[in-house]
């Protein structure tokens, strides 16, 4: 039986100065979260040494921050909606800025580790929101364009991240790479709660029973994933949780379909642009992340650079994501999301290939240097359009719960990624030497490429042209 409630009130799209503010913040927010998972990336071997962590222990500082950001977003952005999006987004920025500040005066790996759970729980409540902020700020003809400045500004910390990351981990210590992001929190989330106007979304009530299952079904499958290199994929320890998530999930479908207030309202999966934006950006964080996660190591522990150096080396690769970005938002209106997600996951997967194909302890940087920038090049074409295919695709009352599911499901990936490239790693080489690194290494390139290319299928599936705002709310079957 279908439940017709009198949805809240959303603010109408603000004016101009307004917009330049949402736009400043949640792009500085969007920076912020980028630039601290890839200053980690080049402080990884800094951490492993002067911490004693293991390669599992390495891959939590990853999956820590991934596994709670995952299980918290769905949440994030029903409490945006229900409790106002500017409101609960500074809450996230002040949280995240908090757990930087316990991170950097980790004594030992696990106190690093648990500081990462409560930036991912910061990061949960950060992402979503900004893009939710963003979609009630512009109507939808302007929504493409400012999802590429977005992204455009989130791509400086790609060349950005692993320099710094590198200049402060040889100029100082690893700590102050988190450091860094105390002063930026507070001056963001004071920013945010007096330039920007506060919109909700449409249900005046919680999905309590909702927010438990998918944030059961998120934790145990992201849990398995993180766990399954170390302890076996056929062990009880990763089968339990995968099984028990999996069934979470299947109850949150379920759940979906009869309760009043649904977090995600399973009619958005209608529009094929939805539905298919959404395993998109799965892929592709899901090939990125795994790949930035070895990159940076490959440079310092196959190749034999320093850290400083390695960020140096990543700069070509991250470079791309400053500009691209902003040229696919504005042709993505005109040409369509379909066109720069193929183009952009298929050059990645070559680019990925290539690497595959020449990595050894014994080549210069300049073998790789192409290469990197043809994959920086296709991951910063795809971001933009795969956030316009789903955030055009569902009316305004509806951008906090898509924006919540887009950034869950970027988050899984990213977990799956970094699961399935170490499982790629371990099978084939190991850190035992450089050039038993390349080795592992070489496999890994492989498995991202692998996941780029599904991505790209994915990808192929988004109507060609890009859909009119009006239609896109008659192909939803708005109630």
């Amino acid at each position: 039986m279908r439940t017709t409630t009198t949805p809240m009130p959303v603010a109408p799209a603000a004016g101009r100065t307004q917009r330049r503010w949402v736009l400043v913040i949640a792009s500085a927010a969007s920076f912020m979260v980028v630039l601290d998972a890839l200053v980690v990336s080049t402080a990884l071997t800094a951490i492993r040494t002067d911490l004693g962590a293991s390669v599992t222990e390495l891959e939590w500082t990853v999956n820590a921050y991934g596994l709670s950001f995952a299980v918290l977003l769905m949440t994030a952005a029903a409490a945006g909606d229900r409790w106002g999006r500017r409101r609960v987004f500074a809450a996230g920025v002040t949280l995240f800025a908090a757990a930087s500040l316990l991170c950097a005066i980790a004594p030992g790996v696990e106190v690093l580790i648990a500081g990462r759970v409560l930036q991912g729980a910061g990061a949960a409540f950060v992402m979503p929101l900004a893009l939710a902020l963003l979609g009630a700020a512009f109507p939808a003809e302007l929504r493409a364009a400012a999802l590429g400045v977005f992204a455009s500004v989130s791509g400086v910390a790609v060349p950005l991240g692993p320099l710094l990351g590198g200049a402060i981990v040889e100029g100082v210590s690893w700590p102050w790479i988190f450091w860094i992001n105390v002063p930026i929190g507070a001056a963001l989330a004071y920013f945010a709660l007096t330039r920007t106007e506060e919109s909700h979304g449409p249900d005046p009530a919680l999905d309590v029973p909702g927010l438990v299952l998918a944030g059961a079904g998120s934790f145990g499958v992201v849990w398995a994933m993180a766990q399954g290199n170390a302890a076996g994929w056929a062990s009880v320890t990763v089968l339990g949780p995968l099984v028990a998530g999996l069934a979470a999930f299947g109850a949150f479908v379920a759940w979906q379909r009869k309760a009043a207030h649904p977090m995600l309202p399973l009619h958005l999966f209608r529009s094929r642009r939805f539905a298919a934006g959404n395993v998109v950006i799965f892929c592709h964080w899901a090939s990125a992340l795994g790949a930035v996660f070895f990159m940076a190591q490959f440079l310092q522990d196959g190749l034999g650079y320093g850290p400083l150096a390695a960020g140096l080396g990543l700069a070509p690769w991250g470079l791309t994501t400053t500009v691209v970005p902003q040229l696919a938002g504005r042709l993505v209106g005109r040409f369509g999301e379909r066109p720069f997600i193929v183009a952009g996951l298929a050059l990645h997967a070559v680019a990925m290939l290539w690497i595959a194909l020449v990595a050894g302890p014994e080549i210069g940087y300049w073998a790789i240097a192409v290469p990197l920038v043809l994959s920086g090049t296709g991951i910063a074409m795809c971001l933009p359009a795969a956030q316009s295919a789903v955030l055009t695709s569902v009316a305004p009352r509806f951008l906090g719960k898509a924006s919540g599911a887009f950034s869950a499901m970027r988050q899984l990936g990213g977990a799956f990624g970094v699961a399935v490239l170490v499982a790629g790693f371990s099978l084939a080489g190991s850190y035992a030497s450089g050039a038993a690194f390349s080795a592992g290494f070489a496999a890994a390139a492989v498995v991202s490429a692998v996941l780029a290319a599904l991505g790209a299928l994915a990808g192929a599936v988004i109507p060609r042209r890009s859909v009119d705002p009006v239609d896109a709310v008659k192909e939803l079957g708005d109630v």
